[in-house]
């Protein structure tokens, strides 16, 4: 098996062991990270509710995960996509990659600035977690 390989599949394996580690801590013990800016000014930010976004889909629960944080929900297959071609031309030994256009990621950082803000607005209560 090529070093590539064996690099990202660590890299996954890593990854799956974090998260489960995590999830059954946090199941078994309570032990979870809260959001620090959720802490200190009672404001939700763009990723509160990732933590039980991550729990609600490892359990195949897509519903309440989507209700825990609409846009990282909808993010997420573009971003396992794009990591997943970018890991496919890495093990392929491509220096090959998707950039994304600098419109795109501006467009991407005014979105989560904008969900941010409505989720804290009254009347759009249904984007908190």
């Amino acid at each position: 098996m090529n070093k590539r390989i064996k690099k990202v599949i660590f890299q996954l394996i890593g990854l799956i062991v974090l998260l489960l580690g995590y999830y059954f801590l946090n199941s078994k013990f309570g032990l979870s990270i809260s959001c620090p800016i959720h802490s200190l000014t009672g404001l939700h930010c763009p990723g509160c509710g990732l933590t039980r976004l991550i729990f609600s889909i490892i359990k195949l629960d897509f519903k309440s995960a989507f209700m825990y944080n609409q846009l990282i929900f909808c993010l997420l297959p573009f971003f396992i996509v794009y990591y997943g071609i970018n890991g496919y031309y890495y093990i392929k030994g491509s220096d090959k990659k998707i950039k994304l256009p600098i419109w795109f990621t501006i467009s991407i950082l005014i979105i989560v600035l904008l969900f941010g803000i409505l989720r804290n607005i009254p009347g759009f209560d249904f984007l908190r977690p």
